[in-house]
């Protein structure tokens, strides 16, 4: 038998596992040109939140009763496309199914490395590119600059950071324990991390970590946190808005500093973006991070669930911070 996840209800506020449901269908066979595919790693990440709601955004939303989808690394198990053979792993935006069939058209075949293969979720994937892309075409990382980093623990945080550090920035990271503290300066050496939860003032904390001011910060999770940094900014700092996670669950709009002045006072670029808008660049992108990587000048964290039921427990714990790095469920 073949369990699938599908939406069942739209999610007000936080989503709950009441809005997801499991069904059981028969395992489907690979006909002409279709292989079939055993979900092995599923990646879950905070943008699948806006899909859930029947809003128009960059990309459509889930249909309620129907499979959701997201990015996964699977195993050929059975092949009548001549582009894969049994055995190879592929990655894809697939379903969250434990067995489907695909025409392949969207399959890549990744190394089979064990100690690389879920890289292709995160650090080797979108969520790199994502780190990548954003920092070095709209933040302009440059040596010298100050880069402050929100959610810099999760896993297109402490990603963005390395980068900056690799190319001379200094940099601050802003998380939500002590032990992601810990783990911004001693696995990603950031030159320094804050506890926003437990800052007193942050802005304040901010201004002491940053002396000279940012001059890029890039935004991962909107809010209060980023009224904090703003209060910070140099004159021609460039912000990219890559996610705003802290409002993501709000059921109405939140209210909060106008932010106009202070980008208008510091001449200041705020410019949100997906990682779709930059997909020429990202073999290139692909190829600077993969040497990083396996020059040991770049590292990744990631928090892993196991089992196929989890999936929707590991998506939730996004939201409460759980994750170190990249979640992933291990199937």
């Amino acid at each position: 038998m073949n369990k699938v996840i599908v939406l069942c209800k739209r999610p007000v506020g936080k989503p709950a596992l009441d809005d997801f449901k499991t069904n059981i269908e028969d395992v489907p066979s690979a006909d002409d040109g279709e292989v079939l595919l055993k979900t092995t790693y599923v990646s879950v990440d905070p943008y699948l939140r806006g899909r859930m709601n029947d809003s128009e955004s960059y990309i459509p939303p889930f249909e309620l009763d129907k499979p959701i989808q997201s990015g996964i690394i699977a195993e050929v198990i059975d092949s009548n496309n001549t582009r894969f053979k049994v055995g190879d792993f592929v990655l894809g935006n697939l379903f969250w199914k434990e067995y489907q069939v695909s025409d392949g058209k969207d399959l890549r075949v990744i190394p089979k490395d064990p100690a690389y293969l879920t890289a292709y979720l995160g650090v080797l994937g979108m969520t790199g590119l994502t780190a990548y892309l954003g920092l070095t075409e709209i933040g302009l990382p440059k040596p010298g600059k100050t880069l402050v980093v929100s959610g810099a623990a999760g896993a297109v945080g402490s990603i963005v950071g390395q980068v900056g550090k690799l190319l001379g920035c200094k940099v601050i990271g802003l998380t939500g324990s002590d032990e992601k503290v810990h783990l911004l300066t001693s696995k990603f050496h950031f030159d320094a991390a804050i506890n926003y939860k437990t800052a007193a003032d942050l802005s304040g904390a901010i201004k002491a970590a940053c002396p000279d001011g940012v001059d890029i910060y890039f935004d991962n999770v909107g809010g209060k946190i980023s009224d904090d940094v703003l209060n910070n900014i140099n004159k021609h700092a460039r912000i990219p808005l890559c996610g705003a996670i802290s409002l993501y669950n709000d059921a109405d709009p939140v209210l909060g500093p106008y932010i106009q002045p202070v980008l208008v006072k510091k001449s200041a670029l705020i410019q949100g973006f997906i990682v779709g808008d930059f997909a020429d660049q990202f073999a290139e992108a692909t190829k600077q991070l993969t040497s990083w990587l396996m020059d040991g000048k770049l590292t990744y964290h990631e928090t892993i669930y196991e089992g196929f039921d989890r999936i929707p427990q590991a998506f939730l714990g996004l939201f409460d911070g759980s994750n170190e790095g990249k979640m992933i469920v291990k199937i």
